[in-house]
């Protein structure tokens, strides 16, 4: 029964070629009829553009539009004719020959249309200037140019040598005649035109005499021969189309049994290939509901049940966008993994030519030469392989691969583009796990962040407050001081005091730096100067059996940060190093240069592409365990029961504002090393550090101003500059100042606002520098670090200290303000000298 409807097909399309067959065919005759009428058509505007071209040489034609139309309906002639010629490469060749043909006869009539332009141009100015002298009174001027007509008359008529000589000749003549001024213009104006027209009639001649040779018949009879054979060629095939058109019929017939049979092969690979989705969605399926700790053990049920669809041996996906455990294997019983294929395969997967798709596929390995890459196939022993890989512009590389290696080759399979699904389903269940590794560790370190900010806002509010503690502290030890002998008991005393509340102080100063996010001023560093200033600083103050050696050395090697905030970086380190020798040792010290071609990932941090700069600080002390390397950034953490536990963590976060990363590699019994990572700067312009001089200078006898709201601390402010050498004049109140400064203006060298607590010590300075505008202002103020030197600027404020105040620091600022005072007061003295 399935046969009758197939059977009753075959036999109409019969009876349908045999009528055609019957019928016949008029083959080609159209074409050769078009043909024919464009050969005719060109041949007739051929003619008429020599109609033309005399038309206008004879002056008749006042235009071209006639010629341009003429030459533009032959162009398209020549076109229609050359379509109508189809692929005959002869008639092609006799086409193009008549196409050269009426190339050259086009730029004749190009050059004859810009030519015979200027001609007639020329005629034109020619006999209005030579009627404008024959009415000249000058007779022999008359007879002259009335001979110079007549010459030009002669040349339009006969261009030959002779008449051209006998022009030229008049033209001399004319050219050097001495006449009166009023005709001297015309004159020459006269032979230049002529002389134009002497060169100009004899090529326009010539171009005329061009075209006419050119118009002969001789290519288009060549192609109408050709054409007339074709007729004749294709009448002769046309008997023969009637037999050639029933055997076609009878292998068109065996094509659609042909067809039939490969329809019927397309079903099969249909059923195949929806199997295969099936399995496709079945895997995304248990991909959408799995847990992140079934992932393995779905990636390789998969992998196993792609590889039954083309024989393979043993399948893999491997990604080197996962941080561990990057490759899923599955492999039949008996056939083992090399323990490098996987990673090797996803090396060599990029070394293959991107093809359609990023799809390798090579169902029998055969290497061809020694430089062949399936060389590297046949000695991994895989006879075939199939390899789904990333396209090209993803970021991580990822493969999805097949072998053949007990099977002689893969089965065929033509979907390969299904593999690419199952590809992607499978990188995007690993990615999503990755994803979701990358979630929990952000949000771990989101939840630091946050701990770490609380930590650091209350660390900086209780250091606030504890530096005013220790302020008034120091304060008091210093007034106490003075009036105790040096070397009894109690000066030794309150050394001990100092010591212990200098160390305060410095708890404060890195409690309050851990504390503050906000960037300082940034300037170039030059690190070799950094770490030569900072290796001077360490030389007094590590322990003796402690030594600082600088083992290497890289020059101009600059970045841009803050130089006492990266400074106490080092001194961080090295110091730590210290405490952490308890035997006689050497702190290792290097600078070098990195180049980093690819982003990487250093610590907690990300670093991107560029050059950096690398400071690395090893010691060879007892190490660290991995418990306490996991803790070592923790403020607050420490190992030693004098220290407290924000060295480190300061470290940490100084370098991550700098935008570097800093990392330990620490063994126990082996010692530890800190590498610095941080962006490096153009090396053209190195600057180097330059600290300020911590010498505490003694004073003369100048007169301070001090303005203190507390009565109490006004008069221990007072002693502090008075054991200085300085005469300190105490004031509480802002009005008693400025009627001070301003009663005499000469009798203050500086001024000291002191810190008012809850209000503006900074609106004070302004105000007084109002009332003194050139008297130098020092602020204090429990930080230095909160104010802008814009600001700093404009209140007249050239020194900043700590409150409470501190006798070394405020006898340096005292020191330079005065001296930079000097030398402007000089300054001023020699300008108005001069």
């Amino acid at each position: 029964m399935k046969l009758a409807p197939a059977m009753v097909g075959v036999a109409f399309l019969l009876a349908l070629l045999t009528w055609l067959l019957l019928n016949g065919l008029n083959l080609n005759s159209d074409r050769y009829d078009r043909q024919t009428q464009a050969l005719s058509d060109f041949t007739r505007f051929e003619r008429g553009i020599s109609r033309e071209v005399l038309t206008s040489r004879a002056g008749l034609s006042r235009n071209y539009d006639g010629l341009v139309a003429m030459v533009d309906a032959y162009d398209a002639a020549l076109v229609r004719l050359r379509e109508a010629a189809g692929t005959d490469k002869e008639q092609l060749a006799a086409i193009d020959v008549l196409s050269a043909r009426a190339t050259r006869q086009e730029e004749l009539i190009e050059q004859f249309k810009s030519k015979n332009a200027l001609l007639r141009n020329s005629f034109t100015y020619f006999s209005l200037f030579s009627a404008r002298l024959s009415s000249s009174d000058d007779r022999p001027l008359v007879a002259d140019v009335s001979a110079l007509s007549a010459a030009m008359l002669q040349l339009t008529l006969d261009t030959s040598d002779v008449t051209a000589g006998e022009l030229q000749s008049r033209l001399d003549h004319l050219a050097r005649l001495q006449i009166a001024s009023q005709d001297n213009e015309l004159l020459h104006a006269a032979v230049a035109h002529g002389q134009l027209l002497h060169d100009l009639l004899p090529d326009v001649d010539a171009i005329l005499k061009a075209l006419v040779a050119e118009a002969n018949n001789r290519e288009q009879d060549a192609v109408h021969a050709l054409i007339v054979k074709r007729q004749i060629s294709a009448r002769v095939a046309a008997r023969k189309n009637r037999l050639l058109q029933y055997v076609t019929s009878l292998m068109l017939l065996g094509a659609l049994v042909y067809f039939g049979l490969l329809l019927r092969a397309r079903a099969k690979a249909l059923r195949r290939r929806a199997a295969f989705e099936h399995v496709i969605a079945n895997i995304s399926m248990r991909f959408i509901d799995s847990h992140r700790d079934a992932l393995r053990s779905h990636v390789e049920s998969a992998l196993e049940e792609l590889a039954g669809f083309i024989g393979a041996d043993r399948a893999y996906f491997a990604w080197s966008a996962a941080a561990t455990d990057n490759v899923y294997r599955w492999g039949r019983e008996g056939v083992r993994f090399d323990a490098t294929w996987p990673s090797r395969a996803l090396d060599l997967a990029q070394r293959f030519d991107d093809r359609e798709e990023a799809i390798i596929y090579i169902p029998k390995v055969w290497p061809s030469h020694p430089d062949d890459l399936a060389n590297l196939l046949d000695e991994a022993g895989i006879r075939g392989w199939l390899c789904i890989k990333t396209q090209s512009g993803r970021e991580h590389a990822a493969i999805l691969g097949f072998d053949a290696v007990r099977a002689p080759a893969l089965s065929k399979w033509a979907e390969f583009a299904l593999f690419r699904t199952a590809f992607d389903a499978i990188r995007n269940a690993v990615g999503r796990v990755v994803l979701e590794q990358e979630k929990e560790r952000l949000q771990a370190s989101l939840q630091q962040a946050r701990r770490m900010e609380t930590i650091g806002t209350f660390a900086s509010g209780i250091a606030h407050n504890f530096n005013n503690i220790v302020g008034a502290i120091l304060g008091y030890v210093e007034m106490a001081d003075n009036g105790i002998k040096s070397g009894s008991r109690s000066a030794a005393s309150l050394a001990e005091i100092r010591r212990a509340g200098e160390r305060a102080r410095e708890l404060v100063g890195q409690i309050l730096t851990f504390g503050r996010r906000s960037q300082g001023r940034q300037e170039r560093i030059c690190i070799g100067t950094l770490v030569a200033e900072t290796e001077a600083l360490l030389a007094a103050s590590l322990p003796a059996h402690v030594r600082l050696v600088v083992s290497q050395r890289a020059e101009n090697i600059t970045v841009s940060g803050e130089p006492a905030q990266l400074q106490q970086v080092i001194l961080n380190l090295c110091n730590n190093a210290a405490q952490a020798m308890e035997e006689p040792g050497v702190i290792d010290l290097q600078i070098a240069e990195r180049d980093i071609m690819h982003p990487l990932s250093i610590g907690r941090t990300e670093l991107r592409r560029g050059r950096f700069a690398v400071i690395s600080v090893s010691d060879p002390g007892p190490g660290m365990d991995e418990a306490t390397l996991e803790q070592v950034f923790e403020p607050f953490f420490t190992t030693r029961s004098e220290g407290n536990g924000l060295g480190l963590a300061t470290v940490r976060e100084i370098v991550e504002q700098h935008g570097g990363a800093v990392v330990v590699q620490s063994t126990l019994g082996a010692g530890t090393r800190f590498d610095i990572w941080l962006p490096c700067g153009s090396p053209d312009e190195p600057i180097s550090v330059q600290l300020a001089p911590s010498l505490a200078l003694r004073g003369a006898g100048e007169t301070v101003l001090v303005l203190e709201a507390d009565r109490k601390r006004l008069l221990r402010n007072e002693e502090i500059l008075a054991a200085l050498g300085y005469e300190p004049v105490g004031f509480s109140r802002l009005d008693d100042a400025e009627a001070a400064c301003r009663a005499a203006r000469t009798r203050f060298d500086v001024a000291l606002v002191c810190h008012v607590p809850g209000g503006s010590s900074l609106d004070l300075a302004y105000l007084l520098h109002d009332a003194a505008p050139g008297l130098p202002i020092i602020l204090a103020s429990p930080s230095v670090h909160h104010f802008a030197a814009p600001l700093l600027a404009t209140a007249g404020v050239t020194e900043l200290v700590h409150h409470p105040l501190m006798s070394a620091e405020l006898a340096a600022a005292l020191s330079r303000c005065l001296t930079a005072s000097a030398a402007g007061k000089r300054a001023k003295r020699i300008a108005s000298a001069g």
